[in-house]
């Protein structure tokens, strides 16, 4: 998740104070991405040392309100334009786990997928629910947030069904029988 990016898009509608931002957001990405406002102070902070950023005066409550810069628009505009790449990505613990599972003796890898599977379909549940509780007029980002988490949760689903499939079946590694 970029927060750096995050904030210079919030940035792009006009100057905001920090707790403003992690609001802004939080809601933006319907409260799935929690944001620690000491992590949105020094993104800011590295942001203003960057040239990205910078102060924009005091509100009316004394809070310091920063504002983005020609350059801060210049890289929101190249982080729009650049693809995700999976290589960005941190890795996935998950398959990163199945794999130990299977080449560690003496690990039910079947109770590993079970557990997983268990899970994930309570959280798919849980963001159905969500996803039903907005009406008509909740923003379509929080609706798009809330359709990639369903929809990565259907994944995994498929994925673990593949696992288990893969597992049960014999080992290719056997040497095989000769037809006569």
């Amino acid at each position: 998740m970029s927060v750096r990016h995050g904030l210079l898009a919030l940035l792009s509608q006009g100057p905001r104070y920090g707790y403003q931002l992690k609001t802004e957001f939080e809601a933006s990405t319907a409260d799935t991405c929690p944001l620690n406002i000491g992590q949105v102070y020094t993104t800011l902070s590295r942001l203003e040392r960057d040239g990205l950023v910078s102060r924009a005066g005091e509100d009316e409550q004394g809070r310091v309100r920063y504002a983005i810069t020609p350059d801060g628009h210049g890289e929101l505009g190249r982080w729009f334009a650049k693809p995700v790449s999976r290589a960005d990505r941190p890795r996935d613990e998950l398959v990163v786990k199945l794999a130990m599972a299977a080449t560690t003796p003496g690990v039910d890898v079947a109770a590993v997928i079970q557990a997983q599977r268990s899970s994930t379909m309570r959280n798919l549940q849980e963001l159905t629910r969500a996803k039903r509780g907005f009406d008509a007029s909740a923003e379509a980002a929080q609706r798009l947030v809330l359709d990639s988490m369903i929809f990565q949760a259907e994944a995994e689903q498929r994925w673990l069904d593949h696992c288990e499939a893969v597992l049960a079946r014999p080992s290719d590694s056997s040497p095989a029988k000769e037809t006569t």
